[in-house]
């Protein structure tokens, strides 16, 4: 049998990231993630990383196994789907900060709808409707899937699971963008108000947070390049992100990403700890499973 499964997960890996993966690696590093959630009597799990780490393509991956093999039924949402229209954005960035208007940071996610989809199904409350979101038109797709039952609810996306920030790291400039443009600390204030208390609300209903752990955050640019381009590949849309525009893009997320670095390895169940080549390299399950 556990041949089997190394074989069905090399497959599905196969299909998900067009590389290729041992079955040592598989034996090592995946088969006791599925094992630990699969075994555990939790059943909402958090899967967090930096942008590009490969949360989406472990927590697809995860999904699939616990489907296919265990005949569990899993809900797979991603925070990415609850981004602000634009629309809303806009209207965020005049109102409040001009920072807003682009998506990522805590405040410009549909949160309450999140939250409300959490809670459908903490009361068994089914069909649940959930939406989606076009990164490359950066807006609401019309999308959507319906969600008939599940047994198990994977959480993943940049920042879930984060607590707030201290205000001494809050208030350190530490690249170009809050220097030249978030002089007055508003913009940032106003995210990690939205992370003490709309998204910790949310965060705190699931059992269990899966970290995926980079080097540092100096890679998470060729990481989010490639993504970008994959996207645009996927989609057959020539329009994408060039370098330069991810770079002033990613500063969005930078205070947050290592601010999770230096914090979430305490709040973890399972920390994936990851090389500057998106390859596992440790599985570590600590005493909060």
């Amino acid at each position: 049998m556990q041949i089997e499964i190394n074989t069905f997960i090399q497959q599905n890996l196969k299909n998900l990231t067009n590389k290729n993966f041992s079955k040592k690696y598989i034996s090592q590093f995946i088969i006791p993630i599925i094992n630990k959630i699969n075994n555990s009597k939790d059943n909402k799990f958090i899967i967090a990383g930096p942008q590009g780490s490969g949360k989406t393509t472990l927590a697809k991956l995860i999904k699939i196994i616990l489907q296919k093999i265990y005949k569990k039924k899993v809900m797979l949402l991603s925070i990415d789907d609850y981004y602000l229209s634009k629309i809303k954005r806009i209207k965020l960035s005049k109102k409040i900060h001009p920072l807003l208007i682009t998506r990522g940071v805590p405040g410009t996610h549909d949160i309450k709808k999140l939250k409300k989809h959490v809670n459908q199904f903490l009361q068994n409350k089914f069909p649940i409707k959930t939406l989606a979101f076009d990164k490359l038109k950066d807006d609401v797709s019309s999308k959507s899937t319906i969600i008939k039952k599940a047994d198990i609810f994977l959480l993943e996306g940049w920042c879930c699971g984060s607590k707030p920030m201290t205000n001494k790291y809050l208030y350190k400039n530490i690249n170009d963008l809050e220097l030249k443009f978030d002089k007055n600390n508003k913009w940032r204030e106003y995210y990690n108000n939205f992370l003490k208390k709309e998204y910790y609300e949310v965060f705190s209903k699931f059992d269990n947070k899966i970290y995926i752990k980079p080097p540092s955050f100096t890679h998470v640019l060729n990481w989010r390049y490639n993504q970008e381009k994959q996207n645009a590949l996927i989609s057959k849309k020539k329009k994408f992100m060039s370098k330069q525009e991810l770079k002033f893009f990613i500063q969005h997320y930078e205070k947050l990403t290592n601010w999770m670095i230096k914090t979430m390895p305490a709040e973890a169940s399972i920390i994936v700890k990851i090389n500057k080549n998106q390859k596992i390299e440790k599985v570590i399950k600590t005493g909060n499973f």
